[in-house]
């Protein structure tokens, strides 16, 4: 049997080593438009690789049905995941907070004992190599670059992903693909991505990060809360509380619905005590300019933008600042609002939401509904996950579930 698969990524890499380990005399095609394998990867976890989470449900996700992916979830869990990479040879670092590592904090070994996998089971890859069209005469599959075809496939796997991270030669070809062949697919938009908003005060807030509470409000509604980094930039907002918040922020921005972050400085002091501890401050040095004493508890480039916020005058001393003023720095404080327009796009986003519909897809094998032979695994499919690993163990999940469909394995 012919297996060609579409897409060298941790999805098409686990499918392929799966079946192959599962049954030897399948010949299998691994076809990657990059220079080598495993280029997302590499630049997970910024780099460091971080490759799972030991701590996963359906909750993780989000997508037209999150619960598409418990089956994989369940055969493929952590522990399963552990077990393979010891098989390959690679040790692990779990850290508290469930994230995991290679053990070596190098995303290359990981790649590196992959494509000794690979190798050992006679896999072929033709990395380099653009899939620009694939068809089906009868029973068999063929795939062509510009330049060559391929033929006599029995089944292919489309595992090339989505658009995220162009400069790593993601498309949305996948897409084509399986519209080709009858499939619906839900709209694309990049998550886990900085959000671009309506004021970014001429960039005077670039550079502050602070750890904040940050709120989700889609058409004046509470949506969701997260607790984390917040870096203001030139164009709004990044920081890992922002890229969180960004799935749910963009997916909604996709439906042309109005979305807005509050951020809260101090999410341990509630408003009312903040405005007495600002107050407490301004009558210690009641001459000095409230721009300056403000510094005392706050970014020196976010003091000026507040009061101008509130309209209160640069040179006021803290001295003039009233009752109703103070109570208008607390509150600002507590709820900054921004009005998010866009995010920073593909070419910055750590993945994909959106995708082929998995009401199309067997949750069990992975393959087409609708065309024999044909299956989609990792982020082609309309499932998105949290920071963390997420995205990847659902790579390495539905990977797995591929080849071991293909090793006939039941």
């Amino acid at each position: 049997m012919r297996i060609a698969i579409i897409g060298a990524g941790a999805a098409g890499i686990m499918a392929a080593i799966t079946a192959k380990r599962l049954n030897k005399n399948l010949q299998i095609d691994l076809f990657d438009a990059n220079k080598s394998i495993g280029k997302k990867i590499l630049a997970s976890g910024n780099g460091r690789c971080n490759i799972s989470n030991s701590n996963i449900t359906s909750k993780n996700y989000i997508g037209e049905n999150p619960d598409f992916i418990n089956y994989a979830l369940k055969e493929f869990d952590f522990k399963a995941f552990e077990k393979f990479c010891k098989s390959i040879g690679l040790l692990l670092d779990i850290k508290e907070s469930g994230k995991v590592y290679p053990l070596s904090n190098e995303a290359k070994s990981v790649t590196n004992l992959l494509e000794l996998a690979l190798q050992e089971l006679d896999v072929r890859d033709f990395l380099e190599t653009f899939i620009n069209d694939i068809e089906k005469e009868g029973e068999k599959f063929i795939i062509r670059t510009d330049e060559k075809e391929f033929k006599d496939y029995d089944k292919v796997l489309i595992s090339n992903g989505l658009g995220a991270a162009p400069q790593l030669n993601a498309s949305e070809i996948g897409l084509d693909f399986a519209s080709k062949f009858g499939h619906s697919y839900n709209p694309t938009y990049p998550s886990l991505v900085g959000l671009k908003t309506e004021n970014t005060y001429n960039g005077k807030l670039q550079g502050v990060k602070k750890e904040c509470n940050v709120s989700l409000f889609i058409n004046g509604n509470l949506e969701q809360e997260i607790f984390g980094d917040v870096l203001f930039t030139s164009y709004g907002v990044s920081g890992f509380a922002i890229l969180d918040i960004s799935q749910l922020a963009v997916l909604n921005l996709t439906s042309y619905q109005d979305v807005k972050i509050g951020i809260n400085f101090f999410p341990k002091i509630n408003r009312n005590d903040l405005a007495d501890q600002i107050q407490a401050l301004f009558k210690t040095v009641p001459n000095q300019k409230a721009v300056d004493i403000l510094t005392g508890i706050i970014s020196n480039k976010i003091a000026p933008v507040l009061l101008d916020i509130c309209k209160i005058d640069l040179n006021t001393k803290a001295s003039e600042i009233n009752a109703k003023q103070i109570k208008a720095i607390s509150y600002q404080l507590n709820q900054w609002k921004l009005k998010v327009i866009d995010s920073q796009g593909f070419g910055h986003a750590e993945a994909s939401g959106g995708g082929v519909r998995t009401a199309e897809v067997d949750n069990k094998t992975y393959e087409s509904k609708l065309v024999k032979g044909l299956y989609f695994a990792g982020e082609v499919l309309d499932i998105v996950g949290n920071r963390g690993g997420f995205n990847l163990q659902f790579a390495w999940a539905s990977g797995y579930l591929v080849g071991k469909s293909f090793g006939k394995i039941k």
